[in-house]
């Protein structure tokens, strides 16, 4: 490969962190243009047409969608599988990986994290204390129980680090920033698990860009990363005013 891939979306989406874990765990050279998809401009339009991220962009390729561009990664990339080779295994990692990006996504992401920032901070509008009070009480507890159930009392959830365990760490990221932590009384697998993933190298490694950049403004962010020596690209997609787009994010 003789130029870095390129990233484009924010550190803070676990969209954007699922497929940005699986490229350091595989050691893939990257950049990173870290914007917000609220705040891109007409290129980030013409890039990614329904206004998600991340996007990856590979020379001519432009891939849409998180699942696609990890999928992609692994294709191109299989030196260090991130997908079960057994095909019930992998099917099963698939549907995990789907459970976080969809039904984690509206609530933790959606009804958690918007909510309580970046309805907040970005569009300075209020936050609705009783999305937030539900997911958290009512639709989260309902997640944990189903998760709970699928993994194993210790290790991986197939043997060896996949997409799936990669995926429900990525989202209950997001969860800690709102200051959720899962019971470890409650759903010990889970707690067990996320504490595992988050312990590796490459969630490390992100999470010390996402704790600054949950302390500075959006548009200040991009000039704490670079004085942080993260991998940015030399341009940015990301100098419009908000605005909002389609719901999900990658």
């Amino acid at each position: 490969m003789s130029e870095p891939l390129t990233i484009i979306g924010n550190h803070l989406s676990p969209y954007v962190r699922k497929v940005l874990v699986c490229l350091e765990l595989k050691g893939i050279p990257y950049r990173i243009d870290p914007i917000a998809p609220f705040v891109g401009n007409e290129e980030f339009s013409r890039l990614s047409p329904l206004r998600r991220i991340p996007v990856l962009i590979d020379g001519d390729l432009v891939l849409n969608d998180s699942t696609v561009i990890c999928e992609y990664l692994q294709d191109r990339f299989p030196e260090v599988p991130l997908y079960p080779a057994d095909p019930v295994q992998r099917a099963k990692a698939r549907w995990l990986e789907e459970y976080a990006d969809s039904q984690l996504g509206d609530v933790i992401v959606w009804r958690m994290f918007f909510q309580k920032g970046i309805r907040r901070f970005l569009f300075n509008e209020g936050t609705d204390e009783d999305v937030v009070r539900k997911a958290r009480e009512e639709e989260l507890p309902v997640a944990l129980d189903y998760l709970e159930a699928q993994l194993p009392e210790q290790g991986w959830i197939f043997g060896e680090l996949s997409i799936a365990d990669i995926s429900l760490a990525a989202f209950f990221r997001n969860a800690a920033f709102v200051r959720y932590q899962v019971d470890a009384a409650g759903w010990p697998r889970v707690a067990a698990l996320l504490e595992r993933a988050w312990a590796l190298p490459a969630f490390r490694t992100l999470a010390a860009y996402e704790d600054a950049m949950l302390r500075t403004p959006l548009p200040e962010q991009r000039a704490v990363l670079a004085a942080m020596g993260a991998p940015l690209t030399d341009t940015t997609c990301g100098k419009a005013s908000p605005r909002y787009g389609l719901r999900r994010l990658g």
